[in-house]
């Protein structure tokens, strides 16, 4: 049976994201939805169906009688959301631990290792990846559909400053450390362990993000 195809809207919706975490468009910036229109070669309502995807997603902010506006991230939101993540993805890890099998640690050993070489590299866009998809594969693991979505819903807010934390000083190989030290504990089958290094690992970034002036993060494109 042939799959549906994906609606036009959502890959609209998809096709801004990306510019939005690409930095093309910046926080606080207006959406000329004309030019979007051309730029992605679709009509207006495909794309206003995709920008409402967006604001519910905390992506956008609509303004009656002025359009939609990329969201800006604040520090309260940080204050207010790292904490919140770091539960979340700590239970995650705990999860995790309790059912990684022999196959999942081959696979986890191989994308450590790549971690590992992006950080002696000091390629932060592949690093930033890599450490991505690891934390989706802990998620994945953890085999929890509800507690998989709330931290989606989140991730998709903070992937707007996380990148930026990474360019921190010394923050890229402190990183790693965390992210191995992690992965230790997670191999040794102690699942509290591991749950706690998962929330001190995400609580290290908002910390990371506080080392960085507001000069520094002008500069940072996301």
């Amino acid at each position: 049976m042939a799959l549906a195809a994906q609606p036009l809207h959502d890959t609209v919706a998809t096709q801004v994201r990306d510019l939005i975490y690409a930095g093309t468009l910046a926080g606080g910036e207006l959406l000329d939805e004309k030019a979007l229109c051309e730029q992605l070669a679709v009509s207006r309502t495909p794309l206003r169906e995709a920008l409402k995807l967006l604001v519910s997603e905390g992506l956008l902010r609509h303004e009656p009688r002025r359009g939609c506006f990329v969201e800006t991230i604040t520090d309260r939101d940080l204050d207010d959301i790292f904490p919140v993540i770091a539960l979340l993805e700590g239970r995650a890890a705990y999860e995790a631990t309790k059912k990684i099998s022999s196959a999942d640690r081959a696979v986890l050993d191989v994308m450590h290792e790549q971690l590992s070489q992006y950080a002696q590299a000091g390629d932060i866009a592949g690093y930033y990846r890599m450490n991505y998809q690891i934390h989706e594969a802990f998620i994945t693991l953890a085999d929890n559909r509800w507690l998989a979505q709330a931290i989606a819903d989140l991730r998709r807010i903070l992937r707007l400053a996380r990148l930026q934390q990474l360019r921190a000083p010394g923050r890229l190989q402190a990183s790693l450390q965390e992210h191995l030290a992690l992965y230790a504990v997670m191999l040794s089958g102690d699942a509290d362990a591991a749950e706690q290094t998962m929330r001190d690992h995400l609580l290290q970034q908002r910390k990371a993000l506080l080392r960085m002036t507001p000069l520094s993060l002008s500069r940072i494109a996301l």
